[in-house]
């Protein structure tokens, strides 16, 4: 069995096949017969975990697994108590209801790598980070949760999967390593 950690760079897509204006996982990974655990949309970056295992793969990106997912997230303005604690409860968005999450503002993460492009910066418009833990994951899930209590998101990044975290796996985006399975909590 197979369980490769891949930092996904910003603008390539979580998909093998080739797309016709952006970079695939294609671009970065050569190794036949992994699938992606999940997705990234492509103006997200940071952690994935690909496998060859069915199995483990359900495990780690089927929501009834709750396995959290933790993102680090550069939003425009400064995060007040209020809007944190909107956060954390179900909300009510377009398509979907989300389940309660954790969600604080932390210091500018310092290891992090600098994004290609930048993140625009505005003079008159601070910003914040944030840390939000999900154990669920639905398209575009946390960029429409930060725009719904007015704090759009500018630069969002998975830190983590359950216990594979960059923090303790640290690559570079385009990076990938195997790591064993055995690290993957088997339910």
């Amino acid at each position: 069995m197979t369980l490769i950690l891949f930092n996904k760079p910003y603008g390539v897509i979580s998909q093998f096949s080739q797309h016709p204006s952006r970079p695939s996982l294609a671009d970065f990974l050569q190794i036949p017969n992994i699938y992606p655990a999940g997705r990234l949309d492509a103006d997200s970056e940071g952690l994935m975990l690909l496998t060859d295992n069915g199995a483990l793969q359900q495990q780690i990106s089927h929501p009834d697994y709750e396995k959290s997912k933790t993102y680090l997230v550069q939003v425009e303005g400064l995060a007040q108590a209020s809007q944190l604690a909107r956060l954390r409860e179900p909300m009510k968005l377009k398509e979907f209801t989300t389940l309660g999450c954790q969600a604080i503002r932390i210091e500018p993460p310092g290891w992090l790598w600098q994004r290609e492009p930048p993140v625009r910066e505005r003079q008159s418009v601070p910003t914040d980070w944030l840390a939000i833990t999900l154990t669920e994951g639905k398209n575009r899930q946390v960029r429409q949760m930060t725009a719904a209590v007015g704090l759009p998101t500018l630069r969002l990044v998975r830190q983590s999967i359950g216990p594979i975290s960059l923090a303790t796996h640290p690559l570079l985006p385009g990076e990938w390593r195997d790591i064993d399975p055995a690290d993957w909590p088997r339910d």
